[in-house]
């Protein structure tokens, strides 16, 4: 005999739309110098160069002049848009509208938030132009790089980024080390932890990020630099990147040209540039 029963059976469909796992919010953006808005198509960072105290040995002498480096940066802006549709004529046939229920709206969001960051991390480690061209193109110096060496990220490789912080005096404000899943593994892995150290990487680990260690606050960031198996991040002081947004919008649109889908679109404008490349350290491990 043969059970009809089963085809009576229903499925219950799901009500909500959730987000698949993903980076959300802006990790590095409250680790830089934030410009505000940036009328243009691009800003500038102006430095001037250090200089040092001339013994007076003769009295009533000349005065003797010495000219002081004045250097100009530039950051391009650049622009990204993203558009998200839905078919007027899908609306009545889906259980949840992600449009009205703000799905779509938080993915784009979120994918900005996860640009700007590659936006930031570039800079960090990437090159910038001068204005005028007649310096730069600026980029990391052999004694800002930390190679990978064929070891992992080892506390004797933080301390080692620490101590260039010390040597060139960058080190009086708040300094950021981005971590990834494999470093976080590898520090916990380290056998020349003491206790506290170990204490400090599972603070981190839990997300207490208020928490400093080896002078250091710790930003998870699994967008590193991965090439060949080895690994690339970043520690940088809080100046060290300049960050400017031109123009942001968000919107909810009827597209008549479209026979009416509604269209959730994100549109903005973001640069970034590293300000002085004594004030980031560059860091692999594998």
């Amino acid at each position: 005999m043969t059970d009809t029963v089963t085809r009576q059976f229903v499925t219950q469909f799901d009500s909500s739309l959730r987000l698949l796992a993903q980076q959300k919010d802006s990790r590095l953006r409250a680790t830089v110098f934030d410009r505000g808005t940036i009328e243009g198509a691009s800003f500038t960072i102006n430095n001037l160069g250090a200089v040092e105290m001339d013994e007076n040995v003769t009295r009533h002498g000349d005065t003797i002049w010495s000219d002081i480096d004045h250097t100009a940066r530039t950051v391009p802006m650049r622009d990204f848009f993203k558009a998200l549709p839905l078919d007027k004529a899908d609306i009545p046939k889906m259980k949840v509208n992600p449009v009205t229920g703000g799905q779509y709206m938080q993915q784009l969001v979120a994918a900005r938030n996860r640009k700007i960051d590659d936006i930031i991390f570039a800079a960090a480690l990437g090159t910038i132009n001068s204005v005028d061209g007649t310096t730069g193109p600026y980029t990391l110096p052999a004694g800002q790089i930390i190679a990978a060496g064929g070891t992992g990220l080892t506390k004797a490789k933080i301390i080692q980024a620490r101590a260039i912080f010390r040597a060139n005096e960058t080190d009086d404000e708040e300094l950021f080390f981005l971590w990834d899943s494999l470093a976080m593994t590898q520090i916990l892995s380290d056998t020349t932890l003491t206790s506290a150290d170990f204490m400090a990487g599972k603070m981190i680990q839990e997300g207490n990020i208020a928490n400093k260690w080896l002078g250091f606050t710790w930003i998870p960031y699994e967008r590193t630099t991965v090439v060949g198996g080895v690994h690339t991040t970043a520690a940088y002081a809080k100046s060290a990147i300049h960050f400017g947004m031109g123009f942001e919008e968000g919107s909810v649109d009827k597209r008549p040209d479209k026979k009416n889908s509604l269209q959730v679109s994100m549109a903005g404008s973001y640069g970034a540039g590293r300000q002085d490349e004594k004030k980031v350290v560059q860091v692999s491990f594998q």
